[in-house]
């Protein structure tokens, strides 16, 4: 490790492994540099273990060169030899946690996330990667708008497979069926956390919280089947991503080109807009010069009501396209709903 060259700025966040910074580089210009620092309760012979590591590792990342990964450039290690520093490209956009947080993303915007990252992780796996922590964070979006993956190559299967860390370090959530059974990590586990990462991105946050935790599911088999699905999401969008979250590998999308063959003619139209909120779910969207609203009511877990009407954007009167007719039970509200949404065009 050579002694740190770059000039660290303000903070832009934190993650499992260590805070970000924008900084300085006086070869690449403005880069964020992730610093990973020591924990000091455990022993120093332990932090020296992981600082081997994480130089083996940078160099395998700063090989990862591909327009949709996070271009690592160097790793560094501070003075005192107590942190280390790696310097990557600098992804203008931030991460997709923010917009997971803040609701349902549409199928257009899903689908080519989703094109973007299938690119980027492909070309890890061509080079004998995995990444291990997919999830809404570790996507980023450049001043471009152009979509790139990042921190891969950090976690381990000693982290993953030795539970006492793993809370810290990754999204339980991700784990596939068989890394809960102790069977480590492959290119079909990295499936199937692209798999929850859609499935994430397509309900939101407060959706997707509603639902019991998949930590608790998926190691009894089964998880594909209970998942919670927001009516307007097709059908075809739907088996696709149970094929990833399959728990006989061998029924699983087998590698990122089955997915890709897949993806790719996913429907992306109409494009709804969705909010969820805490006691309804809100679509809209606009179709020849009018707007469609889409409402379903939530008055408690057994009484629900939706209505769905026209509306001019200008002038012109409201119509009634659709509802409930009252109050109905969930299924069959949700039966309605997904009616509706696959019969309009």
């Amino acid at each position: 490790m050579t002694a740190p060259k770059t000039t660290l700025g303000k903070k832009l966040g934190a993650g499992h492994f260590g805070k970000v910074y924008l900084a300085n580089d006086p070869v690449h210009g403005e880069v964020a540099v992730k610093v990973i620092e020591r924990d000091t309760s455990k022993p120093p012979a332990k932090w020296d273990e992981q600082k081997d590591r994480f130089l083996k590792e940078a160099q395998n990342l700063a090989k990862a060169t591909h327009r949709n990964i996070v271009r690592v450039f160097h790793l560094e290690e501070a003075d005192g030899g107590d942190s280390v520093r790696i310097c990557m490209e600098l992804c203008q956009g931030g991460s997709l946690q923010g917009a997971y947080d803040a609701g349902p993303m549409n199928l257009l915007q899903v689908r080519n996330i989703g094109s973007q990252v299938l690119l980027g992780l492909g070309a890890l796996h061509a080079r004998e990667m995995l990444h291990r922590d997919l999830k809404p964070g570790n996507i980023l979006v450049d001043e471009h708008g152009k979509i790139k993956i990042g921190d891969f190559g950090l976690v381990t299967d000693d982290l993953i497979l030795g539970y006492a860390d793993v809370g810290g370090y990754i999204y339980v959530d991700h784990l596939a069926y068989e890394v809960w059974h102790g069977q480590g990590t492959s290119e079909k586990s990295d499936v199937w956390a692209f798999g929850m990462t859609m499935f994430r991105l397509l309900h939101g946050h407060d959706w997707y919280e509603r639902a019991p935790k998949p930590r608790g599911e998926i190691v009894n088999g089964g998880f594909a089947d209970t998942l919670e699905w927001l009516p307007h999401i097709p059908k075809r969008w739907r088996r696709v991503i149970r094929e990833m979250l399959r728990d006989d590998t061998a029924a699983r999308l087998q590698n990122v080109s089955a997915v890709q063959a897949k993806f790719a003619s996913l429907p992306v139209a109409p494009v709804w807009d969705c909010k969820v909120a805490t006691d309804r779910v809100v679509w809209e969207r606009l179709k020849k010069g009018r707007r469609i609203v889409v409402e379903w009511l939530q008055h408690s877990g057994t009484r629900h009501e939706w209505s769905a009407r026209s509306e001019p954007t200008t002038t012109g009167k409201t119509r009634r396209l659709a509802g409930s007719g009252g109050v109905i039970g969930r299924r069959l509200a949700l039966k309605q709903l997904e009616d509706f949404f696959a019969g309009s065009s």
